[in-house]
């Protein structure tokens, strides 16, 4: 059985540019021979010029191939976006290329028009040649863009601008080479300058050519980044609900890559989680702009207008990675003053403790100013994991719990009542049913107050932990 290989994608991208880098060495150093060779035999500075325009396809070519082969190359220790910058460094140098051809050509055509007149050969074999030139110039251009766009190549791209203005200083050579032989035929001596004029107007599209080369070169080599893609952007990002602002948006681009990098302010109260769900959506939302984007997304936690002096305290806690509950707020005479649970580790001295729950009341009222007083109950997180010895429903303490419950009307039930012994210390767990419409802050009235009255029947019990549950819920009454 014979199975096809598919080349992989980077492989056939970067074959398809070597090929069509190839054919524009092969394109234009046929072009340029026949110029120099016609020119010299003419003497015509329009010939020369476009031979000299052609030689720097030629060159520019052979850079566009080089710069093609290393760009290519994956990114390394030293380059880790990769090599893509280098057909921009080929580009630019080109640009000095089209300026220095441009400069000659036109000191050439001053020295010729008031210095020096040189006479020119006139025959078929120059306009037979411009007209071949032309056709060949047309496809390279048009095989050179289509490549340059499918892979977003800046070298081939550069290359293909070098074929298409070769057209157009083909064609005004071609008009001046008519014209003088025109005015030698006819006896106009003044058309004698035309072949002259036609070699500066050459020179002219060089320079206006390698301007528009040299723009965009410089912008992508200095990470230039275009107004209204940076505006549809920032409109993409605004749009995510949960993104508070957009600190700061960079963009770059080495090659056919893209690489953007942007910091979001998001809510300090979210969860991990919920801000991994938003760096993938703000990701999404780049890469609705910029298909295939290096996305980078850093996160920044901010406080929101709509914090509560609740937020702001457990706000404190969770930037001192503590577990915070039982937090109340009491307004006296206009101050307002905090009561706070703060878990520490069962280890840590008394000293640590107080020292470090300090420093977190400190924090409160410099955040709130509001706040006069901050008072903290500190208990021990348990680090240890206890073996509990089960005592089978000591009916003795279940009974207690029970009757304690029957005095509050508002729980329907208790079930799954379990007792322990870790240890000298016993213990106790239950489910308890209420209402399903119950808030939450009566729920926890309720549960404290079962508390409180089974303790004072069953004081040897060290350890309570109720779970209210809803009464739709409850499958055990």
């Amino acid at each position: 059985m014979i199975q096809a290989v598919t080349e992989p994608p980077g492989r056939t991208a970067s074959a398809e540019k070597r090929s069509a880098a190839l054919l524009s060495v092969a394109a234009a150093c046929v072009m340029t021979g026949l110029k120099l060779f016609v020119g010299i035999l003419t003497g015509s500075l329009g010939m020369l010029s476009d031979a000299a325009h052609s030689g720097i396809d030629l060159a520019g070519a052979g850079l566009t191939m080089l710069s093609v082969r290393v760009s290519d190359k994956p990114a390394d220790e030293n380059h880790p976006y990769g090599h893509a910058k280098v057909e921009n460094i080929s580009a630019f140098v080109e640009t000095f290329l089209m300026l220095g051809s441009s400069v000659w050509i036109t000191s050439e055509a001053i020295i010729r028009i008031f210095v020096h007149p040189v006479a020119v050969q006139y025959t078929f074999w120059p306009l037979l040649v411009l007209l071949l030139s032309m056709a060949v110039d047309y496809w390279r251009s048009r095989q050179l863009k289509a490549v340059a766009d499918r892979y977003k190549s800046e070298a081939l791209a550069a290359d293909a601008l070098h074929f298409a203005s070769d057209i157009w200083s083909s064609i005004a050579v071609f008009i001046g080479l008519s014209a003088a032989w025109i005015g030698s035929v006819l006896g106009i001596s003044w058309l004698h300058y035309a072949d002259s004029v036609a070699a500066i107007v050459v020179s002219l599209m060089i320079v206006y050519f390698g301007w528009r080369l040299a723009w965009r070169t410089i912008a992508a080599l200095t990470d230039s980044t275009p107004r209204e893609t940076r505006s549809r952007f920032l409109d993409e990002l605004h749009g995510i609900d949960g993104v508070l602002s957009v600190d700061q948006a960079r963009m770059r681009r080495a090659g056919s890559h893209y690489f953007a990098d942007f910091t979001l302010s998001l809510s300090r109260h979210l969860t991990f989680q919920r801000t991994e769900e938003l760096v993938r959506e703000a990701t999404a939302a780049v890469r609705r702009v910029l298909p295939d984007a290096d996305v980078v997304i850093h996160t920044v936690p901010r406080p929101t207008l709509a914090e509560t002096i609740f937020d702001k305290v457990r706000a404190v806690a969770a930037r001192n990675n503590v577990v915070l509950h039982d937090v109340s707020v009491q307004s006296f005479n206009g101050e307002q003053r905090v009561e706070q649970h703060i878990e520490v580790a069962e280890n840590m001295p008394l000293r640590q403790a107080h020292d470090f729950v300090r420093g977190i009341e400190d924090e409160i009222r410099h955040e709130l100013p509001e706040v006069s007083a901050v008072l903290t109950h500190i208990e021990s997180e348990p680090a240890t994991i206890e073996h509990p010895q089960s005592l089978a429903r000591n009916r003795k303490i279940e009974s207690h719990l029970r009757h304690a419950a029957s005095e509050l009307p508002e729980i329907i039930d208790i079930h799954e009542v379990v007792v322990g012994r870790t240890g000298d210390k016993l213990q106790l767990s239950c489910h308890c049913t209420l209402p399903d419409e119950f808030p939450m802050q009566r729920v926890h009235e309720i549960i404290t107050s079962l508390e409180d009255r089974f303790k004072l029947e069953c004081p040897e019990v060290q350890r309570v932990l109720i779970h209210p549950e809803p009464a739709t819920d409850n499958h055990h009454h």
